[in-house]
């Protein structure tokens, strides 16, 4: 294990540490531009950015391979505070990778993205910064071993293994984005006192460690959906199905308008059963001239002011009877004077009136 004897050179001790922190800080700055722009992100001022960047953190990440920063025989806490930051080399470089949209080589982008999220995802791992799982796409010996198990022993633990994969995957996915709002709130609260360069060195330190945490919660999310990204770019170029049958192309269909004529009435009718023969004044002289009207041999409907006159004129006639001393006339009224006196009004319309 090394200790603070050891031959390792800090970028501290090196003369081209102000270039390589430079290094770092431009690429990740254009990350975080290019992560946080409005503009589409097929724009040619944002791709330009993209391979800037790509071109900055990968100059880095030669020099630091030159310097022989990081050792599998030392612990998290040996290494240097100035170092963690480039521990993040290999996330920022698949992060960018990612931002790349060149679609005719989209299969060799997202494969390169990988290794990096890969190598930094394995690197955290070593140094043991987190407790996570690696994805499975980078247990290639255990794919391999549990590919040589019989089918028919396959076969019968699939349901229930797929069901405990299932269960896991999502109680991973729920412990991962929990931990990513913690640490996306305690970076919040540390990020100014860093750029402000006036934290101290245990915060500095702190600051470094949960920006490492950060970004293998999203290493890990990356990698999940660049292995499903991957098999469907591999079966677009190489498909297996079987292949489909091509109909022929069919010609060309000539346009054609449909005109109000009588050739169109001949072929699609006129829409309704049949055409009128006559209006409908002829059709209800016909009907009058024959008798057969539903309201012909019906007593016409009186209006309201007719009959008030009819009425007055039934009252006058009345009155010059009386006066003519027509007797039938007077004993017609006596004796309905009579009834009246003897019956009380509306005697006899009981209906409906209990």
């Amino acid at each position: 294990m090394a200790d603070s004897g050891s031959t390792r050179r800090t970028v501290d001790s090196d003369p081209q540490s102000y270039k390589l922190s430079d290094l770092l800080k431009c690429g990740w700055k254009i990350f975080e531009e290019v992560d946080t722009t409005n503009e589409p992100i097929g724009s040619n001022n944002v791709q330009l950015k993209v391979k800037r960047g790509i071109t900055a953190l990968e100059d880095v990440t030669r020099m630091v391979a030159q310097l022989d920063l990081f050792s599998r025989n030392e612990l998290l806490e040996e290494i240097a505070t100035t170092d963690l930051k480039y521990i993040l080399l290999p996330a920022l470089l698949g992060g960018l990778t990612m931002k790349l949209t060149n679609r005719d080589n989209r299969l060799e982008i997202v494969s390169k993205a990988r290794e990096y999220f890969n190598e930094f995802l394995r690197r955290c791992k070593e140094y043991n910064v987190s407790d996570f799982k690696l994805p499975e796409s980078m247990m290639e010996p255990d794919k391999e071993s549990k590919s040589t198990q019989s089918p028919a022993k396959s076969t019968a633990s699939s349901s229930s293994s797929d069901l405990v994969a299932m269960a896991v995957q999502r109680q991973a996915k729920i412990e991962r984005y929990r931990q990513k709002k913690v640490t996306e709130d305690r970076l919040v609260e540390i990020k100014k006192a860093v750029d402000s360069e006036k934290a101290d060195e245990e915060v500095v330190r702190d600051f470094y460690l949960l920006t490492v945490k950060k970004w293998i919660n999203i290493a890990l999310e990356e990698t999940d959906s660049i292995d499903q990204e991957l098999e469907i770019l591999k079966r677009m170029d190489n498909p297996t199905g079987p292949p489909q049958c091509k109909h022929p192309p069919r010609p060309p269909m000539k346009p054609f308008v449909l005109t109000k004529d009588a050739v169109q009435a001949q072929v699609f009718g006129a829409g309704y059963p049949s055409l009128p023969t006559m209006t409908v004044d002829d059709w209800y002289e016909q009907h009058q001239k024959r008798g057969v009207l539903p309201d012909q041999g019906m007593p016409k409907r009186v209006g309201v002011g007719e009959s008030a006159d009819a009425k007055d004129h039934e009252d006058e006639m009345k009155d010059k009877q009386v006066e003519n001393d027509d007797e039938e006339a007077l004993v017609k009224a006596r004796n309905w004077d009579d009834w009246k006196d003897s019956h009380r009004r509306g005697y006899g319309n009981r209906k409906s009136m209990g």
